[in-house]
């Protein structure tokens, strides 16, 4: 069984609705759905935004359902210039770019319940997303996703980001069901379609383009589950 994880209803939607044998279960006040897409069992779940959300509903999932891997699909902000609205980054690996104990001598984003600063994806996965999203013509990117507890929406913001960390991508969940799934020794792969430029403009860019950017992370992830159903 795949687990995916999205923050919000739309990032979930296009997945839903090609879910065959739907069942629900509601843990922790979240409505998990469990059934096959293009003949792969999956469970899903909207965690809701932020990474606390995102860590409750990943180790909910895992101790529910055990699944062999989970995905995290959904939008994000770009940080590197070269990316457009709806190109898709699959993650090498996360940072935490909030968690800040420096004043204690941790270098910023390091996680000391793991004392770790990165979190790793899971090589093979990621690889078969790419890949799948490749075959698409999607535009299919690949780095260092930036997770936080803020919409970035300030460029001094992102480029701070991009400064400390060299990362791609920002978005609110990524990382903390990365940190979950490395704890429970559990793959994961982190999807992100651009819906904006992390810039002063990625509030009026998100509210255009969020539900398109949305829609193509999902259909990277369906054409993933059909072009590998026979592995998982």
């Amino acid at each position: 069984m795949i687990g995916i994880i999205a923050a919000m209803d739309m990032e979930l939607e296009e997945l839903l609705l090609c879910m065959q044998n739907a069942s629900f279960k509601t843990i922790s006040g979240r409505k998990f759905v469990s059934g096959t897409i293009e003949g792969v069992p999956v469970v899903a779940v909207v965690c809701g935004i932020g990474k606390v959300n995102a860590a409750l509903c990943a180790e909910a999932m895992i101790l529910s359902y055990a699944p062999e891997a989970i995905i995290n699909t959904g939008v994000g902000g770009a940080l590197d210039k070269a990316l457009k609205i709806s190109d898709v980054v699959v993650a090498d690996w996360a940072v935490q770019y909030d968690c800040d104990t420096s004043a204690l001598g941790d270098p910023v984003g390091f996680v000391s319940t793991v004392n770790t600063l990165r979190f790793e994806t899971d090589e093979k996965l990621s690889l078969a997303i790419k890949r799948a999203l490749e075959n698409s013509g999607a535009r299919a990117a690949s780095g260092g996703i930036a997770t936080g507890d803020r919409f970035v929406s300030r460029a001094e913001e992102k480029d701070a980001i991009v400064r400390g960390f060299g990362c791609v991508c920002c978005e609110m969940e990524g990382c903390a069901i990365a940190q979950v799934c490395r704890i429970n020794a559990v793959p994961c792969a982190i999807i992100r379609a651009i819906s904006d430029g992390a810039d002063e403009d990625a509030g009026m860019s998100y509210q255009t383009f969020a539900a398109g950017a949305a829609k193509t992370s999902a259909r990277a992830l369906i054409r993933f589950l059909a072009e590998n159903r026979d592995c998982l």
